[in-house]
């Protein structure tokens, strides 16, 4: 059967051609559509869960609805990386937005929470190959000039549902049924991916090299779209990634088994401490070295180590993202369960951390070369350690609730100021041939850590013996988090472009 080009992108339309152009308004639109349903899904769910954990008595497997999609979606972008550049990007957005709806399904008609979090599961799998797919149809279909203009756009797709997700989930939930957050997504979905179609048509199994912009390995698996807070900013790098090799199975394979091991952690607070008290913590122990092991072929040589230059902005990355996340899906939780709050007076904490976050990252982005990268760093990081103290002393003094969501405020600011420069930071110290797998490698971090943070404070909110003593140990781990991060940051400037490529390939081998 003789190929054609996509109809998205004829010959015809002129490269200042815009993103809202008619021969790329349906994609455009549908893009997006999908972006900001993930993006809404993403805050609507830290929202309505204290109330799903109340009525299904889950306050146990908490945590791991969230840890659980973050550590799926790592397998789901390498394997769509995978599928993507050897047949093409179609098969695995259709088979990626399936399994988001899948999930969406189980989720929202989930009678208990073992199979709410089944289909969180199946949500984050679906997630992470929705992005990394997606991303690839743009590459595709769009000529390269405006990338930078539909990245944009993802941008502000993101940025909005921060703004009205987490009020609109708390009216759903409470004028209707927390399994409308879930259901009522399913039906705004298909007709989103249905826009895409038209760009579908056509695309090659065998794609033209593919412009690794920022979020994209040489494997494939994509950087997500920040959360409802901004993005790093810039332009797409213009140089192309490898086919997939034997040492994107690898990442696979060390993908899978760093999921294996987040799971593994958030179930070893199920196990039995009174019968055998020294079983959780082994089993946890064990967990986590499995994680790091699983994560060393994954990133940079000399990340876990905090090695100076590119591993240490990758650790970053990693560590502020464990103590921001690892502490956010909790306050909504403080605000119900100890000062009686609605679920969507409760949300609102959320819009305006979201709201920080992205004022931030526009402030930064307008300073440029006037903030160095480090200086950056080390505010930013330092303002979201100082955030969580300050709600670590609202939950042990019984201070006012808006000393708490002020606080938060402050956090988000501290992640718009810093994320985009860490981001930015990535590229500037890697070669063209690594700017792939670097960004990876900060994407992977990125998921990984929120991902282990969030099974480490299950473990912690489950061991205490009261309900505010469980809020405290989480907060206070989530400081000692922060507190690492602050101590990294400093570690993130002076090394020259390009070091870290040996390493980066180096980790690319099987």
């Amino acid at each position: 059967m003789p190929q054609t080009d996509p109809p998205a992108r004829p010959e015809s339309v002129p490269e200042p051609a815009g993103i809202f152009h008619r021969s790329y308004l349906l994609v455009t639109l549908g893009a997006c559509a999908l972006v900001f349903l993930a993006a809404f899904e993403s805050l609507a769910v830290t929202t309505i869960m204290p109330l799903v954990s109340r009525e299904l008595d889950g306050a146990s497997l908490y945590a791991l609805a969230f840890a659980g999609p973050l550590a799926t979606g790592v397998i789901g972008m390498v394997a769509a990386g995978n599928w993507s550049d050897r047949r093409g990007p179609v098969g695995p957005l259709l088979a990626a937005v399936a399994m988001f709806v899948l999930g969406l399904l189980i989720a929202g008609t989930a009678a208990t929470m073992p199979v709410l979090v089944s289909g969180r599961l199946v949500q984050g799998l679906g997630g992470g190959a929705l992005t990394v797919a997606l991303y690839v149809v743009i590459a595709r279909v769009y000529p390269p000039v405006l990338h930078a203009k539909i990245f944009a756009a993802f941008s502000a797709a993101w940025v909005i549902p921060s703004l009205v997700g987490p009020f609109a989930a708390g009216m759903v939930a409470q004028l209707a049924s927390w399994h409308w957050v879930f259901l009522g997504v399913v039906g705004l979905v298909v007709p989103a991916l249905l826009m895409t179609v038209p760009a579908l048509r056509g695309l090659r199994a065998t794609p033209k090299p593919a412009a690794a912009f920022p979020g994209t390995s040489p494997e494939g698996a994509a950087d997500p779209a920040p959360r409802a807070r901004g993005t790093a900013g810039g332009a797409a790098p213009e140089t192309a990634g490898p086919a997939w090799s034997a040492g994107g199975a690898a990442r696979l394979a060390w993908a899978a088994l760093a999921a294996v091991a987040v799971l593994g952690l958030n179930l070893s607070a199920q196990v039995p401490a009174a019968e055998v008290p020294w079983a959780s913590g082994a089993f946890a122990a064990a967990a986590v070295g499995l994680a790091l092991l699983a994560v060393r072929p994954l990133t940079p040589r000399g990340t876990l180590t905090a090695r100076r230059g590119l591993p240490s902005v990758i650790l970053t990355r990693g560590l502020v993202a464990a103590a921001f996340f690892g502490a956010e899906v909790y306050l909504p939780y403080l605000l119900v369960e100890r000062y009686a709050f609605a679920p969507t007076l409760a949300g609102l904490t959320l819009t305006g951390g979201a709201l920080a976050w992205a004022a931030a990252s526009g402030i930064q982005g307008r300073l440029g070369p006037r903030l160095e990268h480090p200086r950056a760093v080390r505010i930013g990081s330092a303002l979201v350690l100082g955030a969580i103290v300050l709600v670590l002393a609202t939950t042990i003094l019984a201070w006012p609730a808006g000393v708490a969501i002020m606080g938060w405020i402050f956090a988000g600011g501290g992640m718009g100021l810093m994320y985009p420069r860490l981001s930015v930071m990535t590229l500037a110290l890697s070669t063209k041939d690594t700017e792939g797998f670097n960004s990876s490698a900060m994407s992977i971090s990125d998921s990984l850590g929120g991902a282990l943070a969030l099974a480490a404070t299950a473990i912690v909110f489950a061991a205490a013996t009261t309900t505010a003593a469980s809020f405290a140990g989480v907060f206070a781990l989530t400081a000692a988090i922060g507190v690492a991060a602050v101590a990294v940051a400093p570690r993130v400037g002076s090394a020259p472009r390009g070091a870290a490529a040996p390493q980066a390939a180096d980790r690319t081998q099987p």
